[in-house]
């Protein structure tokens, strides 16, 4: 079973018991929890569009590791063409889900983790590279969701995981023996980790010898003994909690907190350990691939958001007004440089020893630095267009109230030709894109902060040349 169907996700999380707390309580089956159902909704949708002709032709590829049809989420990026797809593929889910589907961590992980998994086997002849590839094999062969822990919850940031007070703020290594290893810490923003079924551990930053025992990458399922997840609140939950005012959105995000109370890993789940020097380049590697992704998922979403903002100025009367038109030309620049820029670094990717692909690093963050600025100023003008009922339209239980709630469909009615239930639908949609503060937070924070992809940038733009290309173009001649 290489490609499973949306029933078939579903019936798979049956066999998982993940330890969960969902607001104070402990929650013995948290794929029933309203909170959740959102999230796993939009991996199902993944699913399910896998199996239908249109969605195929983004979401299915060939592996070369089981010789099946595979999801492109458990692919690795074996080429410029599998990087142009992914980006594709993530901006054909975005259109139709509207938020986060969860798997894209995993993904860019696995071949995060590759690369520096073969150059470390090179440097010390390890293992790491073949134990990865099974682990793969098992993830495609099963067709799972896999998320990335990355983002540790550092304690003093000014301090290196080794000076730390609390040797827990970075998750690290406590104990070992010829069986696996032991680990405990804390990774945070986990996206997705109660929709997925394993989870592909990463370091958060570069380490030094000193920090070896934070220099660690494994995979544990999301049920494993030790592990725990706390599910970290959102501004608009209350209404998944009643059932109502969601305007029949049927997908969401989350992101929880993940605790590893001395967890074991047997060593064929390990693909770092100790080798400190491979751990900042692991990180690097995701973060240049996950800003990759940004560029066409949250492109997607802006379509949504271009969109939502079209229709709304339609529902209230105002098609065709030259003010309103210049936004929306405004809104659809700064998305298709964000997918431009995604496009392009795909194009321009570089092959490793490995046989993964990178994608160009300067051009990813560049899409991924439009993305954290300037996708808040399409959202603004959005809702410049819808206009001011987007933050206050009354409740569905206000609707449904025999006394109100023909009044309520009387006033709230724009252009002839709309109907008042589809008018506040639009509302409530553009409501959520608006005001969702997981995906608000994600578009700037998200694959990193800002300041990381600046960072990349600048140490892989190569100014030495572009200030060579300069002084030859001035007649400096130097030594």
């Amino acid at each position: 079973m290489a490609l499973k169907t949306a029933e078939q996700y579903y019936q798979s999380l049956k066999d998982l018991h993940p330890i969960s707390y969902i607001l104070g309580q402990k929650v013995e089956n948290s794929y029933d929890h309203p909170l959740i159902k959102h999230m796993l909704a939009g991996v199902a949708r993944t699913y399910a569009l896998a199996q239908d002709p249109e969605g195929r032709e983004y979401l299915v590829a060939e592996s070369k590791l089981i010789g099946e049809e595979v999801s492109r989420f458990v692919k690795f990026y074996e080429s410029r063409d599998d990087l142009l797809a992914k980006v594709r593929m993530l901006k054909f889910l975005a259109q139709r889900i509207g938020t986060c589907f969860m798997r894209c961590t995993g993904m860019d992980a696995m071949s995060a983790v590759g690369i520096e998994a073969h150059n470390c086997d090179k440097k010390h002849g390890t293992n790491y590279w073949e134990r990865l590839l099974n682990f793969v094999k098992h993830v495609q062969k099963n067709d799972l969701v896999v998320f990335s822990g990355v983002t540790d919850v550092k304690g003093d940031r000014s301090l290196r995981p080794s000076q730390q007070k609390d040797p827990d703020m970075y998750l690290h290594v406590v104990d070992k023996n010829g069986d696996g290893i032991v680990v405990r810490g804390a990774k945070i923003h986990q996206t997705g980790s109660l929709c997925a079924h394993w989870g592909l551990i990463v370091p958060a930053r570069e380490m030094r010898e000193a920090d070896k025992d934070y220099a660690v990458c494994f995979a544990v399922p999301v049920d494993a003994e030790g592990v725990v997840h706390i599910y970290g609140r959102g501004t608009l939950e209350a209404r998944e909690l009643e059932d109502v005012d969601l305007g029949n959105i049927e997908y969401s995000k989350f992101a929880p907190m993940v605790i590893f109370k001395d967890v074991f890993v047997p060593w064929d789940y390990v693909f770092l350990c100790g080798e400190y020097e491979f751990a900042g380049p692991m990180v690097r590697n995701f973060g240049n691939y996950h800003r990759h992704s940004h560029g066409g998922c949250k492109c997607g979403v802006g379509d949504v958001l271009i969109g939502a903002a079209a229709a709304a100025a339609e529902y209230n009367g105002l098609p065709n007004v030259s003010h309103i038109n210049a936004k929306l030309v405004e809104m659809i620049k700064t998305c298709e440089a964000m997918y431009g820029c995604s496009i392009a670094a795909s194009v321009e990717a570089k092959p490793t020893e490995s046989g993964i692909y990178m994608v160009d690093p300067v051009l990813s963050n560049t899409s991924k630095l439009y993305e954290g600025k300037e996708l808040h100023e399409v959202t603004r003008l959005m809702i410049e267009i819808a206009g001011g009922m987007v933050a206050d339209v009354p409740s569905d239980k206000d609707f449904q109230n025999p006394e109100i709630g023909p009044l309520l469909q009387k006033y709230l009615k724009g252009v002839e030709g709309v109907s008042t239930e589809d008018r506040v639908r639009l509302f409530r949609l553009i409501e959520k894109l608006a005001f969702e503060s997981r995906d608000i937070v994600s578009n700037i924070h998200g694959a990193g902060s800002p300041e990381t992809h600046k960072m990349a940038i600048l140490r892989n733009a190569d100014i030495e040349s572009k200030k060579k290309l300069a002084k030859n173009l001035a007649g400096i001649k130097e030594e």
